[in-house]
């Protein structure tokens, strides 16, 4: 007798649905199930409200979520920077796979880079982080842009490019190598001017905690190095007790020659969405061995950034 489908819930959205398929694939080749697609519309994909004023933090997990604890799916895949950072007690984070480029992209008319955008460029992102990070490089380099939030999906922020109503606008690099588009991509953003958000680029697989037999499963696509990187990340995201929303960068890399890899090096920055104000601060530290390593990391590093002002700076925090 062949066993059931394994239903895996997912967002609508055509970068979800891409990303679901990915692990759909994984996991049908790990145990020879089928694995079957469940399409669920989240708050934060009905709202037209920005992210900043609906809260940010979960509005496109709670409702994945609660079809798991209801029993509608038997696993969910997430963006990982869309998790709130509080794991809830009955859910399991069974696997993060290794990640995609964590880099933020500038998709721009006639082909252009940041660097050659033209004053007072329209630049739209839903993103304070953004904002507050391309603010700042344009500030330091004596030219003027102007940041517009938007909301939309990937095809829907283009498209303001593609009608001229923007000068261009920042994507994250893994949405559009995701679904194929990266052929839109003008500018690679250097992490070095502009930090991604905690977990970007990372996928969350997630199911029931009581689920044994399938997290033991889920487990086998689970990378150590990403999970402790977006461990350390999200753990600077909780303790400076800011939500998804909230204008903080977070990068986590391994440091070392080749195979030998000795260390972990955690950047972070918060900052005004003007980009007058900026703190940006990194601490280094051995490979994460433990869980608990590597939210050490995260929490040395929100310290240090909070005795430099950083809390001041966060303005209207989501909870």
């Amino acid at each position: 007798m062949t066993e059931s489908a394994l239903r895996l819930g997912t967002r609508r959205s055509k970068l979800a649905m891409a990303q679901s398929g990915q692990v759909a694939r994984a996991v049908r080749q790990l145990t020879g199930r089928p694995v079957e697609l469940v399409e669920i519309t989240t708050y934060g994909d009905t709202s037209r409200e920005h992210l900043a004023q609906i809260g940010g933090t979960g509005v496109f997990v709670a409702a994945l979520r609660e079809s798991l604890v209801r029993g509608e799916v038997d696993f969910a895949v997430h963006s990982l920077k869309d998790l709130p950072t509080t794991q809830p007690d009955d859910l399991l984070l069974a696997a993060v796979p290794l990640r995609e480029d964590p880099r933020d992209v500038l998709v721009a008319r006639d082909g252009l880079t940041f660097d050659r955008l033209p004053a007072g460029a329209r630049v739209g992102t839903g993103s304070p982080r953004r904002m507050a990070q391309l603010n700042a490089y344009a500030r330091a380099h004596h030219t003027h842009i102007q940041t517009v939030p938007i909301r939309g999906n990937i095809d829907t922020r283009i498209g303001y490019v593609r009608s001229g109503e923007l000068d261009a606008v920042v994507l994250a690099a893994a949405g559009l190598n995701r679904i194929g588009m990266t052929d839109e991509a003008t500018d690679f953003l250097s992490v070095d001017f502009v930090l991604p958000a905690p977990g970007q680029g990372a996928l969350a697989i997630e199911c029931t905690a009581d689920n044994v037999r399938l997290a033991a499963l889920l487990a086998q696509l689970d990378d150590p190095a990403t999970r402790a990187a977006v461990t350390a990340e999200r753990s600077l995201l909780a303790a400076l007790e800011a939500g998804c929303s909230a204008p903080v960068g977070a990068l986590a890399d391994l440091l070392g020659d080749g195979q030998d890899v000795t260390e972990m090096r955690l950047r972070g920055v918060v900052g005004t969405t003007d980009g007058s104000t900026l703190v940006q601060l990194s601490t280094t530290g051995p490979v994460p061995t433990s869980h608990g390593d590597a939210i050490a990391l995260g929490r040395e590093l929100a310290s240090e950034m909070l005795a430099k002002g950083a809390a001041g700076l966060m303005g209207e925090r989501a909870h």
